[in-house]
């Protein structure tokens, strides 16, 4: 089991396993979380349950269909679940516990921030990846 959590730790989840681990550089997620790119981890929904605070969390639409969840009290990013409902991606930075994974690739790298320069080796897509949520 992997725990995490947000901020003020109001919000509490765990994770049976993660997936893989992403980077995205997409314009949107740069904005949400203030940087260079966001690291998110995939977890099966069925894998994936809340300890406290769901009621906490707040959505916004950034994109028809696709929701954005944060903390109502810290605004830290929380886990959010993929349009179909079959995937939740958590902000890796939210874990407490390591998740045991590595990041596996960039995507949207074609929309990348102009003063980051991706030096890894990684695999990088330019947009979404077919196996991706």
């Amino acid at each position: 089991m992997i725990r995490g959590s947000c901020l003020c730790r109001v919000i509490q989840f765990e994770a049976d396993t993660v997936s893989q681990i992403v980077h995205c550089h997409c314009s949107m997620c740069r904005k949400a979380h203030g940087a260079a790119f966001a690291s998110f981890a995939i977890v099966p929904a069925n894998e994936f349950r809340f300890v406290k605070g769901q009621d906490l969390i707040q959505l916004y639409e950034s994109s028809p269909g696709s929701h954005r969840a944060f903390c109502r009290v810290c605004g830290s990013n929380a886990p959010g679940q993929s349009p179909d409902g079959k995937t939740v991606f958590i902000p890796a930075g939210l874990f407490d516990d390591d998740p045991t994974v590595r990041p596996a690739l960039h995507m949207f790298v074609g929309s990348k921030a102009p003063w980051w320069d991706v030096t890894d080796t990684l695999p990088k897509f330019d947009e979404w990846p077919d196996n991706q949520g």
